[in-house]
Formats: structure tokens, sequence, C-alpha cells
């Protein structure tokens, strides 16, 4: 799936598209500083029920939602190595059937699962336009 957005209300359709097609698992977000990777969590979360929303846990590195099912946004940006994201509990975490939103998926490469929802941001620098790629990879 590949979607052109030029504002927050376009954003806001693509994200009730991909929650209707994916539904639950793991999606993992790769895109550059500013690309809107939170933005699309926050409304990704918005479209299951979350009214809390508590922006990106850059510090805490997880934040749990407490609905119907379990729901984790991670961002991943400030941990140093794998040792760290094992001593977090990563790999026991990511056991759960859940809604798992990560940011910076690259550096918690081997605590990956096997089906996971690729998100592909990329801003456009003169247009402010995002493109998006979604991609489901099932390795298993």
């Amino acid at each position: 799936m590949i979607f052109e957005v030029s504002n927050e209300k376009e954003l806001k359709k693509v994200t009730k598209e991909v929650i209707s097609v994916f539904g639950k698992g793991f999606y993992a977000f790769t895109g550059e500083m500013g690309a809107g990777k939170t933005t699309f969590i926050r409304y990704l979360l918005e479209n299951l029920g979350v009214t809390d929303f508590e922006g990106s846990p850059t510090y805490a590195i997880v934040q749990q939602y407490y609905l119907k099912e379990s729901i984790y946004h991670l961002d991943c940006y400030r941990l140093e190595n794998q040792a760290e994201a094992f001593e977090i509990g990563l790999e026991e975490l990511f056991c759960e059937s859940a809604y798992f939103f990560v940011e910076w998926p690259e550096k918690i490469e081997s605590f990956l699962p096997t089906n996971i929802i690729w998100v592909y941001i990329r801003k456009e620098d003169e247009t402010e336009k995002r493109i998006i790629h979604i991609a489901y990879d099932n390795q298993s």
C-alpha cells in the first residue's frame, strides 16, 4: 500500500484504513526524524479508542495503553544497544498478543518478531507531503 498525504485529515483516513486492513499486530515505523511517525501512531491509537495519547515515549521507551486489548507504543531511539533492549524486557513483551507500534525498530533488530507491518514514511522537502509505504513481512 502506498499513500501520499498532504495534511493530517488525510493522514487520519489512512490510519483508519490501515487498522481495518491489518488489525492487531506488530507495526514497525521507519523514517527520518520529523517524518511523522509519532503523528501516524497517534491517529492509529485514536482509531483504536485511545483518548489520552501521551506523546512519544522517548524517555520511557514503552508506553502501554489499557483498552479491551493491550496496546504498546515504543520509541527505541534512545536505546544504545541490544543488551539494553533485553534488560528492559522487550523479548518477553513481544510474546504478548497485542498491538505494537514501534518507532526506530532498527535499534532492536534482533528482537523483532517474524510478522511485521512495516510503515515507511518519507517527507518531501518542497511540499511537506508525506509518502507512506506499508508492507507486510510474513517470514514465518
